[in-house]
């Protein structure tokens, strides 16, 4: 009769997968993707290296897995957000703030699963990332442009450029340094935001009110 797991075997065996990427998670947060090497993400998560190789059994796996869980994440929360707004130019604002308000406080982990080297296997799945995030703002930017909220332009361009102004501002090596209090960390946030709306047609006075809505969550809060 074959070996069957049961419920508990397999609860375990998933809890220590997940207590392996929490680990690995953690680490990319602190010291970027250089630092998630198998010894430290083992000695995090309270195992032996051999251990991960059960789970993981390369880097790269380990890596890409990673990148796939903060990549459901970031889309879920920015989603959710944009799902409770009233209106399709408030889920736009509220997509936008949500992505670079968790950025922004999550900074060395987004760089890292975003823009920050990593290995060529892995480079695909990064990639689907920032694919993902643009489609779903263009998905929000079209919205506006067919409720009449915003004037026509080709979503399919201005969602990757809004994208990437975001990356570039808060989280990118051009970015500036963000060493604030949640005060200031918030007028950053709050500033992209305005950028972004601005830029897509929204005249000054309405996009300030936009933001203004906008809740933006306490460091304690962001991932």
């Amino acid at each position: 009769m074959p070996y069957r797991r049961t419920e508990n075997v397999v609860r375990h065996l998933a809890e220590r997968e997940q207590a392996i990427l929490a680990a690995a998670t953690s680490i990319a947060a602190e010291g970027g993707m250089g630092a998630a090497q198998i010894a430290a993400i083992a000695a995090r998560a309270g195992i032996a290296a051999g251990t991960v190789y059960r789970y993981f059994p390369s880097k790269t796996d380990l890596i890409a897995e990673l990148i796939a869980a903060v990549a459901a994440r970031e889309l879920a929360a920015m989603r959710d957000a944009a799902d409770a707004a009233p209106g399709p130019l408030s889920a736009l604002a509220a997509a936008v703030a949500t992505f670079a308000v968790r950025a922004l406080y999550a900074r060395r982990l987004i760089w890292a699963v975003t823009g920050e080297p990593v290995e060529p296997q892995a480079n695909a799945l990064r990639l689907d990332f920032r694919q993902s995030l643009a489609a779903e703002l263009e998905t929000r930017i079209k919205a506006a442009i067919d409720s009449g909220h915003l004037p026509e332009q080709d979503a399919s361009v201005a969602a990757p450029a809004i994208m990437g102004a975001l990356m570039e501002g808060l989280i990118g090596p051009l970015a500036p340094s963000h060493d604030a209090d949640a005060a200031g960390l918030r007028a950053a946030v709050q500033t992209a935001t305005l950028l972004a709306l601005r830029a897509l047609g929204v005249i000054d006075a309405r996009a300030r009110g936009l933001v203004a809505q906008c809740v933006l969550p306490a460091a304690e809060h962001a991932p």
